[in-house]
């Protein structure tokens, strides 16, 4: 998937081919919001919009949906079974911020991916609607629909939708808590007049729009919108000498010379992509090495929990560098507070717990992964690295307003 070329504003298209068409578009686009904002202060249906104003803002023609990608990028792969269109990924946005898919409406897909972290949470562990803290920390989504797996330790965990299906439904742990609330859940959605309007434009034809099966199609649609391809890195790579400073330049070199693109490589920064061998997305890092045997912490021990293989403790995915200076702490158990102490611990080889339950040296974990290894890094060495890992923030992401809550 090469991506060289100059990016287009990270717009979904609801616009016709020509200027007056799109600005007609946009103008009724505006209205429609305007007026939904009405009748939500209202609390009443009597002013909502009808689902022939939605079709004209949102079109439910998956023929009709253009991917706002720089020239050079391939699209993310789509499921046949859920093609993108204009009104599905609208109605995902909505129901990825909305709380009525938590069992005490605590929590929206949301809480654990937040926009202004490129969409993880900034929390050492997650949280679940009922308070149970997870065992592990949320991964950023931007540019994941790229990505051959979703979650630290689920190979077959391949898409959105199945994905989705686990934070909703799963009791281990907790996280929005809706196992056999499925009937409750449609029916607090059919009540609320721009879903049923929503709903029946994204799945038109559809005897019965409003179910799970079709509230995880559209989070999935939406989250494939996730989109992050505006970093200096991604301008420098365009042609932008001026995009990276001279500490940036410096430490793209040390990142490539030191080893880091073994299994950071690509366009994303992780070999952990679709486009990658399977076997080389995950690796143990060294992070733990309890009592000097190999192991990792209880429920945190990566592929051998599914496995059942002691060659596979402690192999997590590897996650993309992409906005990585948004997306702290970072480990898969957000035990490590900082990018510094990140790059101290791959330069040793591994990291060193000194004291507690986890106590051990990661540089001597027998399962540890061959591709790390302990390298000389000066102070002025890690200034630029940092400066290098900065420059892969996509501040574009953040403040894209068609990634934002649409409820506020």
């Amino acid at each position: 998937m090469p991506r060289r070329s100059a990016r287009r504003p990270a717009v979904l298209s609801v616009c016709g081919k020509d200027g007056v068409r799109s600005a007609t578009r946009a103008t009724r686009l505006i209205a429609l919001l305007a007026a939904v904002a009405l009748w939500s202060a209202c609390g009443g249906d009597d002013v909502a919009p009808t689902a022939s104003e939605a079709a004209s803002q949102w079109s439910g023609d998956p023929a009709a949906f253009r991917w706002a990608l720089p020239a050079g990028i391939a699209p993310p792969v789509v499921p046949p079974d859920n093609p993108m269109s204009d009104a599905k990924v609208e109605l995902g946005r909505r129901l990825f911020y909305d709380v009525r898919l938590s069992v005490n409406g605590a929590v929206s897909c949301a809480s654990c991916h937040r926009q202004e972290f490129a969409f993880a949470d900034a929390k050492n562990l997650s949280v679940g609607a009922t308070g149970e803290v997870h065992p592990r920390n949320s991964i950023g989504l931007s540019n994941a629909a790229y990505q051959r797996s979703l979650g630290w330790a689920a190979p077959a965990t391949t898409s959105f939708e199945q994905h989705a299906m686990i934070p909703m439904f799963g009791e281990m742990p907790i996280e929005m808590g809706l196992k056999g609330r499925d009937a409750h859940v449609a029916t607090d959605l059919q009540g609320v007049a721009l879903y049923r309007q929503l709903f029946a434009v994204a799945f038109g034809g559809d005897a019965s729009p409003i179910r799970t099966e079709t509230i995880v199609r559209s989070i999935a649609a939406f989250q494939r919108t996730i989109l992050s391809f505006n970093a200096p890195i991604d301008r420098y790579r365009r042609g932008d000498a001026s995009a990276l400073s001279a500490a940036a330049v410096r430490g793209m070199a040390l990142f490539d010379s030191r080893g880091c693109v073994q299994c950071h490589a690509g366009a994303d920064f992780t070999l952990a992509t679709i486009a990658a061998r399977a076997a080389e997305g995950f690796a143990n890092t060294g992070l733990y090495n309890i009592g000097g045997a190999g192991a990792y912490p209880a429920r945190n021990r990566g592929l051998m929990e599914i496995t059942g293989n002691p060659a596979d403790m402690g192999r997590m995915k590897i996650p993309s560098l992409r906005n990585v200076a948004l997306t702290f702490p970072y480990g898969h158990d957000g035990s490590v507070g900082s990018l510094d102490a990140v790059l101290e611990n791959y330069a040793r080889g591994g990291r060193v717990v000194q004291t507690g339950p986890n106590a051990g040296d990661g540089r001597d974990n027998p399962a540890k992964d061959s591709r790390l290894r302990a390298f000389v890094l000066s102070p002025a060495d890690k200034g630029d690295l940092l400066a290098f890992l900065q420059a892969l923030t996509d501040s574009t992401l953040i403040r894209d307003v068609k990634l934002s809550n649409p409820w506020r």
